[in-house]
């Protein structure tokens, strides 16, 4: 049986699939910390996640969705692997949409407060590989 940690962790993952982000949030507490750890950016309330985080991903991607997760339940840690795919579509921080699709493994954590809030969050995925997969960077020679 999955706790209730790791239950609000896919609940939040389907409402982004849905493009609720009021309900994916509903759970964060009024302060967090939530990393991109490949764009080198932290988020402190729920409502710049949405608003800088969320929403800057699916307006690159507006079809962007969370395939595949598997969660691991570490207590008020849960560890998700899964996949994002989309079309970039819209622009992606300084670059233009170029209609490419993509399929981005990713590994996120979701950190939990003793009363089941979100606390904060790690995002690790591999910019390079997205860049490549959308002909924004060259595949290194010999690769």
């Amino acid at each position: 049986m999955a706790s209730r940690n790791v239950e609000t962790y896919r609940a939040g993952h389907e409402a982004f699939n849905q493009r609720d982000f009021d309900a994916m949030t509903s759970r964060y507490a009024e302060s967090i910390a939530w990393t991109d750890h490949s764009q080198g950016r932290t988020f402190r309330t729920p409502q710049e996640f949405r608003d800088d985080f969320l929403a800057g991903w699916v307006g690159a991607s507006p079809d962007i969705r969370i395939i595949s997760p598997s969660y691991i339940d570490a207590g008020q840690t849960v560890v998700c692997t899964f996949t994002v795919v989309g079309t970039q579509d819209g622009p992606l921080g300084p670059f233009p949409a170029t209609g490419k699709e993509f399929a981005l493994p990713l590994c996120e954590m979701w950190h939990f407060d003793s009363s089941g809030r979100v606390a904060g969050g790690d995002l690790y995925y591999d910019q390079a590989s997205l860049l490549m997969q959308l002909g924004l960077m060259l595949q290194p020679s010999g690769a």
